[in-house]
């Protein structure tokens, strides 16, 4: 999707595309399987968040938002440009 939406937003819009044709469930299949793994369901961690405050003068800021999912996903603030070997 090109913008953000509630979930309970896309939800009622699924439950309205199952009522109507058979062409507008096909719709709503697709929508409900986008909404099952969306990618806004993860967020930046507590830790990460205060770190990333900590080293960006601005926040939130793209910069600064980046860096914190990179921190989460590395497993910390502890863990941010270690290299795995």
């Amino acid at each position: 999707m090109a913008f953000k939406m509630k979930k309970a937003g896309v939800k009622q819009i699924i439950s309205e595309l199952n009522k109507a044709s058979k062409l507008h469930k096909g719709q709503a299949k697709k929508l409900s399987k986008m909404v099952k793994s969306s990618p806004m369901k993860g967020s930046i961690s507590g830790p990460c968040k205060t770190a990333a405050k900590r080293k960006f003068k601005v926040w939130p800021s793209a910069y600064a938002s980046g860096w914190g999912v990179r921190c989460t996903r590395a497993g910390g603030p502890s863990k941010m440009g270690k290299s795995k070997k």
